[in-house]
């Protein structure tokens, strides 16, 4: 079917041409090559440790101190939803935030202002099924403190191609911020390989950087294993199992080498290399989730999610640094009321919308 179109779109006086011809049939070729290894998609460069660094370590959902959250759907076609949040104790996190939230099968929109006046906006539009554009811009008291992020995914039948640019400007005569870009295209079944490029600059006094990095990733039945190789000699990988149904482990060591002073001779001693290591597990039960994770620096932390009644969540965090001798506690409560009108318009609809999130 793509060969028919590209035939139809060419010009006439193309068509005789030997050279349009061998590109064509190479193309063809190179088509049926690769849609008979039935590739998959493989993610993004940005997600290429997702199972690990996301689904099982809890070093993102880490909190401690007390908090709260209340939301209302008021809407499910399209879903719309408010929510209240207070903690206290938490370090990094305000005492109260408000967040809106509004999707549907092609846009993602949420709000989030804080009582610091610190204001976060996030917009997400799906063109179609193969390209995502994000849109994140926060607003801060304070110079200085504004950010404004641009994200583009094309998501391939076998491959992933993103672009991201970090506060990008022209107001000083000549361009600044951050740009990335990066690919990652599945080789086989189960081998993807990708790269990323970043152009940053600070200031127009400054000259800009560039910065490459690798990366690699593997798919077996249950087990997922990749790396990556940073710009200035910091290498990552990690490893994903699933152990059984309802449990996953996960491990990721980093390494980071740089040039350093072991020595007393003018030339150095050579390179400085430091590393980390941390393990995790994740035990899904019928109503609660438990997560525990332990570090090469003496962190042990654990986390679980109990659903009590299904508009209750409490969660539990707790971490301990046998190294400095301090722990951390944390406790977190999440109620959802669901008005009964929105309730059976959910079970009238049936699905929910797929929103980009």
């Amino acid at each position: 079917m793509g060969d028919a179109k590209m035939e139809t779109y060419l010009p006439p006086y193309l068509e005789g041409n030997g050279l349009v011809k061998m590109l064509r049939d190479t193309y063809r070729s190179f088509s049926q090559r690769r849609e008979a290894l039935g590739l998959s998609n493989p993610g993004t460069v940005e997600n290429i440790s997702r199972e690990v660094q996301k689904d099982v370590f809890l070093t993102r959902s880490m909190f401690t101190g007390l908090r709260a959250e209340f939301s209302r759907p008021l809407s499910v076609m399209p879903l719309f939803q408010y929510s209240h949040a207070f903690a206290l104790g938490s370090q990094g996190i305000p005492p109260y935030g408000f967040t809106a939230l509004l999707g549907t099968s092609r846009v993602f929109m949420q709000g989030n202002i804080d009582n610091d006046g610190q204001l976060v906006a996030v917009l997400n539009y799906q063109w179609n099924k193969s390209l995502v554009t994000k849109c994140q811009a926060s607003i801060a008291p304070g110079p200085g403190q504004g950010m404004l992020q641009l994200d583009s995914d094309y998501s391939g039948k076998d491959f992933t191609a993103s672009l991201k640019s970090i506060n990008p400007s022209f107001l000083e005569g000549g361009m600044t911020g951050i740009f990335i870009g990066s690919y990652l295209q599945s080789i086989s079944p189960g081998l993807a390989l990708g790269v990323e490029a970043m152009w940053q600059r600070v200031a127009m006094n400054q000259g800009p950087e560039i910065l490459l990095s690798y990366c690699a990733k593997y798919k077996g039945v249950d087990w997922i294993a990749s790396a990556q190789l940073q710009a200035q000699g910091a290498f990552t990988t990690s490893y994903w199992k699933k152990l059984t149904d309802k449990v996953e482990a996960g491990v990721d060591l980093s390494l980071e080498f740089a040039p350093g002073l072991r020595g007393a001779g003018l030339m150095g001693g050579g390179a400085k290399m430091e590393g980390s290591t941390m393990v995790g597990a994740k035990y899904d039960f019928r109503t609660s989730t438990f997560r525990a994770q332990l570090d090469s620096n003496g962190r042990l932390s654990c986390l679980l999610e109990k659903r009590v009644l299904p508009p209750v969540q409490l969660t539990f965090a707790g971490e301990m640094d046998h190294f400095k001798q301090t722990a951390k506690v944390g406790m977190a409560v999440s109620i959802e009321v669901t008005p009964e009108d929105v309730a059976t318009q959910a079970g009238s609809n049936g699905q929910p919308p797929s929103v980009p999130f």
